[in-house]
């Protein structure tokens, strides 16, 4: 029988596109995730493309898929698409421990993230 579909949780002109498990910290993704927020998707990407964080090429790969998404399976224009909302989760923290002197451990953190990006398409007015 299977599970009954559910409802599209965006609305007709939104596409999205997530990003799971990356490994950096959420304060540090959302750094660049701030950056694009609102922009339309030519110049989000051209701001990726210089920018000089490293997470910026894992971010820039979700916004080519999240504009992909919306092309490909939601029939949406990609000239005149702009990033709607990008936000930051936390995912896992991986725990290690350092040798330190006198026999003790320091821990050290290791923290994934979780982005999403929704992306939407607004009318020209031209």
């Amino acid at each position: 029988m299977g599970k009954q579909k559910s409802e599209r949780s965006l609305k007709d002109n939104e596409a999205r596109a997530v990003l799971r498990r990356v490994r950096t910290s959420p304060q540090k993704l959302n750094l660049v995730a701030r950056s694009i927020r609102g922009k339309k998707v030519e110049t989000a990407l051209a701001d990726l493309s210089f920018s000089p964080k490293r997470i910026a090429i894992a971010v820039k790969k979700t916004l080519e898929s999240a504009i992909a998404n919306a092309e490909n399976n939601h029939n949406l224009d990609t000239d005149t698409l702009v990033v709607a909302e990008a936000y930051v989760g936390k995912s896992l923290v991986m725990k290690r421990f350092k040798p330190r002197a006198r026999g003790r451990g320091a821990q050290i953190l290791k923290p994934f993230s979780n982005l999403t990006i929704v992306v939407r398409e607004t009318e020209e007015t031209a």
